[in-house]
């Protein structure tokens, strides 16, 4: 296994990777046969391996044996600290309920709240590990993670710690989001002012004060929170150092992209129902639309994210699973890439840079991850694959065959998903 610590060459590699540009957007480099040189865990030299330095030869050699690299994913919304399943739900939804009317009745959130409030932190961590597990199994080596499901303050702060706990001991990345305005919890479903006065007022002092988040995200929805209440909350989250995010036009047009460009979000996640006009505003204050198709999917919605029509305006758009108990179950960002494919209609290139380097973007880790440039951190991915339009197109299986975070491998899969036959190495 080779160690970030270590120079290490990969060659024999069909290298396919977004690349970044002073104002350019979707810019792609190919090579083939490509190497990369990487050293204490960063990428030192990237590109045909004709042309690898001399001094490179040197390093611990890893064959690729002709196969696609790629950056790892970068999973830039996903909400993993929760107890118990919803797959209940699931099944009521199957014979016709909708999310709003199982809200209503004291499901999904509330239900992963009230539960999450029964679950301790050593249980919480427990359940964490293994989903931490599944997204590198798939590919992904960076995940934004967000609290949401305590709404209370040492709930809140709770989820928070474990995603703290889980960053130092897992290889994966976890940028933590602090997510008290995910919902009104049933005891102050009558006193919802108080409610935001006790998230302005009693959680953010203390998550900043821990420094256990980098964003603060709200869900925008008329049965949740307001764009009034939005830009509130999140204007506060700003007077706390944390910059906003915001779950936007999911369900309905409520202003939550408007509120998205007046705070100057990093992101506004979902917009299913985001209006042509706003996509300029959008781009004018820097916002990074993140498209949710895993949600869309798992709900039976007819409406997906208007990806092609943004990427016309200009706008990087960029792809994330979703990952919670009751809309997108999903740990897997090839699966992001098919859905992304059919009916967002991105090409792979497309996919590949929405889930990668604009994903980067949508957490402000572009300078370090998303890309397979000289400089940047070695997260890479060694795939059972020979070309990129492979990852979309054969659905329903992993391709990965090797993970690799900071230089080091932190997995690999020894059968062959498509042969069952074991790898040689």
């Amino acid at each position: 296994m080779s160690k970030g610590t270590d120079s290490v060459v990969v060659k024999n590699a069909r290298i396919v990777t977004p690349v970044t540009g002073e104002g350019e957007l979707w810019r792609m480099a190919e090579y083939s046969p490509g190497a990369m040189w990487i050293d204490a865990g960063c990428i030192r030299w990237i590109g045909v391996q004709a042309e690898l330095p001399a001094e490179a030869t040197k390093a611990t050699m890893i064959d690729a044996q002709n196969r696609l690299v790629t950056p790892g994913f970068v999973d830039c919304h996903t909400h993993p600290v929760f107890g118990r399943h919803r797959a209940h739900e699931f099944e009521l939804r199957i014979k016709g309920a909708t999310y709003v009317e199982i809200s209503h009745a004291g499901g999904g959130i509330r239900f992963s709240v009230r539960d999450l409030r029964q679950t301790s932190k050593e249980e919480l961590v427990l359940k964490l590990l293994p989903r931490l597990d599944s997204f590198i199994a798939h590919g992904t080596t960076t995940i934004e993670a967000k609290s949401g499901y305590g709404l209370s303050v040492e709930d809140e702060l709770k989820s928070l710690e474990v995603l703290q706990a889980l960053s130092r001991q897992h290889p994966i990345d976890i940028v933590p989001t602090f997510l008290g305005a995910h919902e009104i919890p049933d005891e102050y479903r009558d006193r919802r002012e108080q409610y935001i006065e006790l998230v302005i007022k009693d959680m953010l002092p203390r998550v900043a004060e821990g420094r256990l988040a980098r964003f603060i995200d709200i869900f925008c929805e008329d049965h949740v929170f307001t764009a009034a209440e939005a830009r509130r909350i999140l204007l506060a989250g700003k007077d706390y150092g944390l910059r906003p995010k915001i779950h936007a036009d999911q369900l309905t047009d409520n202003g939550g992209a408007e509120v998205a460009a007046e705070v100057q979000a990093v992101s506004a996640d979902h917009l299913e129902y985001t209006p042509p006009e706003m996509d300029g505003r959008l781009q004018e204050a820097g916002v990074v639309p993140v498209m949710l198709p895993g949600a869309d999917f798992f709900l039976s919605s007819s409406l997906y994210g208007p990806a092609r029509r943004m990427i016309a305006s200009g706008l990087p758009v960029a792809l994330a699973t979703d990952f919670n108990p009751g809309t997108c179950m999903c740990e897997n960002m090839q699966l992001i890439l098919t859905l992304a494919a059919l009916q967002l209609k991105m090409t792979p290139a497309e996919a590949l840079t929405a889930a990668t380097l604009h994903a980067a973007m949508a957490i402000d880790m572009q300078h370090r991850v998303g890309s397979l440039e000289a400089g940047k951190q070695a997260d890479f991915v060694i795939w059972h694959a020979e070309s990129l339009s492979e990852l979309p197109y054969h659905f329903g299986i992993n391709h990965v065959w090797q993970v690799f975070k900071r230089g080091e491998r932190i997995h690999e899969t020894a059968t062959h998903p498509k042969s069952g036959v074991e790898d040689d190495d």
